[in-house]
């Protein structure tokens, strides 16, 4: 099986962010959160939310946890259905939760995770995204782009001991 790529619009563009940026952001998403909620404890979605989950529960010193919710690829590159994969952490019974993704488009994940914090007993949930790419509305987003975005962790990746290009990105 090849790789996998993400189908880039060009017409859109591409922002590849960098770390200070990335710090940046974090940090305005959780000013944000923190000037109009309280949340008990802030839940990452795994894979990539949870870097940016883990960033927002550390500035705003809440318990971290995170849920795995995972959009397979099919050999011709497309992306299936998300689907949420294990169990939401049973600590978030009867709390105030933030749901903490990386970007957000469609919303097709965000929604499995909040669905699996409220069946597990949330008593309050609230989502926020650092980059807000399409029509889901997040609770909280730091910057809205139509851009396809390359995160700094995403870029490379480990090939026989040596950094290259992540090829999932090929051509952007």
């Amino acid at each position: 099986m090849s790789p996998r790529r993400y189908v880039v619009d060009h017409t859109k563009g591409v922002m590849h962010i960098e770390w200070p940026l990335f710090g940046e952001l974090s940090r305005a998403l959780a000013l944000k959160v923190g000037r109009a909620y309280d949340p008990e404890l802030v839940v990452g979605v795994a894979t990539a939310g949870v870097v940016p989950g883990a960033v927002v529960a550390a500035m705003l010193d809440r318990e971290f946890h995170s849920i795995m919710v995972s959009r397979r690829y099919r050999a011709d590159h497309v992306r299936e259905t998300p689907a949420v994969l294990g169990t939401a952490p049973p600590d978030v019974r009867g709390r105030r939760i933030l749901i903490v993704d990386e970007t957000c488009d469609s919303g097709a994940t965000m929604r499995l995770a909040v669905a699996a914090i409220i069946n597990a007993g949330a008593a309050q949930v609230r989502t926020a995204v650092c980059f807000k790419t399409g029509t889901f509305e997040p609770d909280f987003y730091a910057l809205a782009t139509d851009s396809t975005i390359v995160l700094p962790w995403d870029r490379e990746v480990l090939v026989d001991g040596e950094l290259v290009p992540n090829p999932m990105y090929e051509g952007v």
